[in-house]
């Protein structure tokens, strides 16, 4: 591993788990790096404790790292990493735009998975509009807070348009057990990561189901399909699909007891309603408002996704589960590289 850093100090916005997660990260590749949230409370715990009780409780991050809920208290950072969820980029980006300190920042990670209902803009299309002289990155791939902060073997890729730069985040994202690639591809990388949420909903479902390992093998298999559909005719490249952010963040989280949005489809083949079972936590299915937004996004591009359709009519037309399972096996006979 380079002992060299590119950038000296890093801002992280957003305090879930995952921002918890990556603060630490950050700290530990010897960067200073600030922390910053919207609760006050939760930002003064953390500062004083060490601690995120609400989202991360088993790690302590180090003494260096400055928690603050306060926008005036921010530094000029030359590495932003923006954590928030999907739904709060846009607002987020334009409070932070605001500041001075931020328009300095060499580069902004986009970290967060979506896209934004209605426009069907990339997270990273909805950064520019903020911070359009700003190189802006994006890192993803099959990475659960919970095993990152205990640091556990993990691997992840960084794209970017501008090589040198994502060589550079990729070298702050470099440690003995956390692994880091490249990629030019921010558009396929970035409609991958959106996409698989929702597919992690339909593999609950069917494990809630009981459908068996069988159906579900085929499920995940035939959301990948749809996954290259979708994303290659918004721009992005098949081998996009075929990684890090692509399948294998695809396989985590359709499979892991980490994954929200398996959770919540777990619950709902379970017969639990969906507004109970969001309602129950704090943490956020980002799956759920994905839904929505792909499935906008793919009438309005005129691609085929058959799985999505079904899972958008569980989530926002109530149909039954055992209903949309069965249609999606009584679909006519075609041959599997349609």
């Amino acid at each position: 591993m380079s002992s060299a850093l590119p950038y000296s100090n890093a801002l992280v916005i957003g305090a879930g788990s995952w921002g918890t997660a990556l603060t630490a990260v950050l700290a530990e590749r010897g960067m200073q790096v600030q922390f910053w949230g919207r609760d006050h409370g939760l930002m003064d715990e953390i500062q004083n404790t060490r601690r995120n009780s609400r989202y991360l409780p088993g790690l302590v991050l180090p003494a260096s790292i400055q928690a603050t809920a306060k926008l005036e208290e921010l530094r000029p950072a030359d590495l932003v990493v923006f954590v928030v969820p999907s739904k709060a980029v846009r607002e987020t980006a334009h409070s932070m735009a605001a500041l001075s300190e931020l328009q300095t920042a060499k580069v902004i990670i986009s970290c967060a998975k979506g896209i934004e209902l209605n426009s069907g803009k990339r997270l990273t299309q909805i950064l520019s509009e903020s911070f359009p002289h700003t190189a802006l990155a994006v890192l993803t791939g099959p990475n659960h807070a919970e095993e990152v902060s205990q640091r556990m073997a993990t691997a992840a890729v960084v794209a970017c348009e501008k090589e040198n730069i994502a060589r550079e985040v990729q070298t702050c994202f470099t440690l003995p057990w956390f692994r880091t690639y490249t990629s030019d591809d921010v558009a396929g990388v970035e409609w991958a990561g959106a996409m698989k949420n929702p597919y992690a909903i339909a593999a609950g479902i069917a494990l809630g189901l009981k459908l068996g390992d069988n159906a579900i093998a085929a499920l995940v298999t035939r959301a990948l399909a749809e996954m290259v559909r979708m994303g290659v005719a918004m721009g992005g490249r098949p081998e996009s699909f075929m990684g890090l952010g692509g399948v294998g963040d695809l396989m985590a989280t359709c499979y892991s007891q980490h994954s929200r949005n398996h959770r919540v489809g777990r619950l709902i083949g379970e017969g639990m309603p969906l507004q109970e079972i969001m309602s129950s936590t704090r943490m956020v299915a980002e799956g759920v408002p994905n839904t929505a937004s792909l499935h906008g996004a793919a009438k309005a591009k005129g691609v085929r996704t058959p799985l999505l359709d079904e899972i958008y009519s569980m989530l926002y037309e109530a149909k039954p589960a055992k209903e949309a399972m069965r249609a999606l096996l009584s679909r006519d006979p075609r041959a599997e590289t349609e």
